[in-house]
């Protein structure tokens, strides 16, 4: 039963009719205050109701219930979506419009998408195959800006004080236990000026399930605080000052380590880890103040603008005690720190020009990194230096774009743009392969990279969507520079000869909307050339260097949709498949070799049904999540990264779960979610553990 679908994900979508399906305006897609559905563009907008009512706990994991992706999780403490196809440096993530990628991301699956607090969050926008043109650099399988929550002043009373707040508290049951808590507060003057002060603590305890049983050293503690400041300049204008804090202490990877003992499933075997410790400490914090309006005069040359300047600082410190691996050397103790500081402006325009709408702009982040790591023996003696990344680095990033909005009849619009991009990196100390000091370097790289999309409205209620969308990702200092240990036990190595990845994606959906029901359905292609990828040395060789020695493509298909029964019944849900394959060479200089892509979304979806009572006062929901077996794997892949996939691929799975909630009076709610009502044992495929089995999650929020 594992290995099939159930019937009813094919009903499909993951929009919930908690949120305004019919038209929310959208920002991403066009760096201005856009309707959903005119965009040309698969756009999926997950509400604050959303990730509260579904108990999302992270970042990645509110992505879980969205066509198309898949929430790959290294560790309990990380967490990072595969978004048509692609993960980790290859996908864009914002906050509140402000880039969060940096030069330090390394390849493949990254925990730096669990590095935003999940509880400051208000709403989420995810754009598909959006290309650079208007985030430039990684913006590929997905560009996803998440905004934050504000006081919201200018829904006040004018010119009357206010204060409010709230006090939530989470227990999520499964294993030894979780406690989230979260205490916000907010004040100010209707109309004039808003303060959020906001504080999180969680305490994740280690997860559970009916095979493998409980998972030592799952667990992690986290501390979060926000303050943001809203002032009205002019009743048509804002200026905002934001900060954010988060940090997370002793974050396992748990896949390399010997707590985990391995796990054996319908023939499927998933190897046991070596190592004695894997432990992360991360920390990210941000600032930035921001001037944003629109000019009322209706023939204004200028008709929006918004101007950021940001702050950023990274903090990744890792442990490693290898002893327990079969040849862990003569120095198993090893230890690495990055921190990244990285400054950054933005300016976005907005003017009618002629018969249409031109979106025009720069930005410009500059980071400057600091690396330093160690190898040694139990004795702490045979010391040596190891760095993770080149030290005393920096590296810019700067892009000039402009799109255009034209729309020739009612029923058409098209829209075309175009990015120019400036990319350096400047390396200061770092190794080469035998561990030789290499000379300080500079290398830089330029692109111009362009996108034609096109909506026309069939009817009111329908509309057909498509384009070719450029993208491209400038080589950053890890591709350059790096020495890190990736999948099983395999060290990768940069090497400075790479130059930029380059995609070419075709897309068609088209797009439904009542006040009763919403369909989407989506198609896409896309060409992948000059992939950074790490090939082995030589032949059988456990060492990687980076080379664009990755050449392939990515084509797959997705539906979502929503009915409103009525009243009190909506049933919503979604579906999704991919395929991809990847040439490659076995090793440097030796023969090319096509593959299957090793982390392939399988035939997955989700099917939900809500009911809601009259007065809307109570809610409950049912939910079945649903994957087929991920078995589109070379033998050699797998083995090179046994611990996370299963012999023969990852079992697929089905598993249900049932959500509720009661506002108990105008100040009090009551969540509950009991979730995995079947204990089934599963992983999402390419993850280093399993999810949690059975799990109630029981929560109360006090609003005044």
């Amino acid at each position: 039963m594992k290995h099939l679908l159930a019937p009813a994900v094919f009903l499909s979508p993951a929009l919930a009719f908690g949120q305004d399906l019919l038209s929310p305006l959208v920002v991403t897609g066009s760096r201005s205050e856009t309707s959903l559905k005119d965009l040309p563009y698969t756009t999926t907008v997950l509400d604050q109701d959303f990730l509260e009512q579904n108990t999302r706990r992270t970042l990645p994991e509110a992505l879980q219930y969205t066509p198309g992706v898949s929430v790959q999780k290294t560790a309990n403490g990380a967490g990072s979506p595969f978004i048509r196809g692609f993960t980790g440096r290859q996908n864009l993530l914002l906050v509140d419009g402000v880039r969060i990628n940096n030069s330090t991301f390394r390849s493949g699956p990254v925990q730096y998408w669990n590095t935003i607090d999940s509880q400051t969050i208000d709403h989420l926008e995810l754009i598909k195959s959006q290309g650079s043109v208007l985030y430039g650099s990684d913006a590929i399988g997905g560009t996803l800006n998440a905004f934050t929550k504000s006081s919201d002043f200018r829904s006040e009373a004018e010119g009357q004080a206010y204060l409010g707040g709230s006090a939530s508290y989470q227990y999520r049951t499964n294993g030894d236990g979780s406690h989230i808590t979260r205490l916000e507060t907010e004040t100010g003057i209707g109309g004039q000026f808003g303060i959020l002060l906001g504080i999180s603590s969680k305490d994740f305890g280690d997860i559970e399930d009916s095979d493998v049983g409980l998972m030592r050293n799952t667990g992690y503690p986290e501390q979060d605080i926000d303050l943001r400041f809203d002032w009205a300049v002019t009743p048509d204008s804002t200026l905002t000052f934001a900060s954010y804090y988060l940090n997370q202490d002793d974050v396992w990877r748990w896949h390399r380590t010997r707590f985990n003992p391995g796990w054996y499933e319908d023939g499927h075997l998933a190897a046991p880890g070596r190592w004695a410790a894997n432990i992360n400490d991360q920390e990210h914090s941000l600032t930035f103040l921001r001037y944003a309006g629109e000019n009322p005069v209706a023939d204004a040359f200028i008709k929006r603008w918004s101007a950021t300047l940001s702050w950023q600082r990274t903090d990744d410190s890792e442990f490693q005690n290898r002893l327990g691996d079969p040849a862990p050397g003569t120095r198993p103790i090893r230890g690495s720190n990055i921190t990244t500081q990285t400054t950054g402006i933005d300016l976005t325009l907005e003017s009618p020009v002629g018969p249409g709408t031109l979106v025009y702009g720069f930005d410009y982040y500059n980071d400057s990194v600091e690396s330093s790591g160690y190898q040694r023996n139990l004795a702490n003696t045979n010391n040596r230096e190891s760095l993770p990344i080149a030290d005393d680095s920096s590296y810019d990033l700067f892009g000039a774009f402009a799109q255009y909005v034209w729309k020739p009849t009612d029923k058409l619009e098209v829209t075309g743009g175009t990015r120019y991009t400036y990319a350096q990196a400047t390396l200061g100390r770092f190794y080469n392969a035998t561990n030789v000091a290499q000379p300080s370097t500079t290398q830089d790289w330029d692109d111009l990279t362009g996108s034609f999309r096109g909506l026309y409205h069939l009817t009111d209620a329908w509309s057909l969507y498509g384009g070719i969308s450029q993208a491209f990702r400038a080589p950053n200092l890890d591709d350059l520079s790096g020495n890190r240990t990736s999948l099983a036990s395999t060290t990768g190595l940069g090497s400075v000869d790479v130059s930029p990845e380059q995609y070419l994606t075709y897309e068609i959906g088209t797009r439904h909307t009542t006040g009763k029901t919403s369909f989407n359905a989506a198609i896409f292609y896309t060409d992948v050339n000059d992939l950074i990828v790490g090939v082995p040395a030589t032949l059988g060789s456990t060492t990687t260097v980076s080379t664009n020695n990755g050449n392939g493509f990515i084509y797959g298909a997705e539906f979502e949709g929503a009915w409103k029964i009525d009243d009190q019944w909506t049933l919503s849900g979604f579906a999704a498949w991919q395929e991809g394959r990847t040439t490659t060479s076995t090793f440097i200089g030796g023969p090319q070799i096509d593959k299957p892509n090793t982390r392939s979304l399988p035939l997955s979806g989700s099917v939900a049904l809500r009911w809601t009572a009259p007065g809307k006062k109570v809610w409950v929901e049912g939910r079945v999540l649903a994957a087929a077996t991920e078995d589109r794997i070379t033998a050699a892949d797998q083995a090179a990264d046994n611990q996370r996939i299963p012999t023969g691929g990852t079992p697929g799975y089905i598993v249900t779960s049932l959500y509720s909630g009661w506002q108990a009076t105008n100040n009090l709610e009551l969540t509950c979610g009991l979730e995995n009502l079947n204990g089934e044992t599963y992983r999402a495929h390419g993850s280093g553990q399993n999810e949690p089995g059975f799990n109630a999650i029981l929560g109360a929020k006090v609003i005044w």
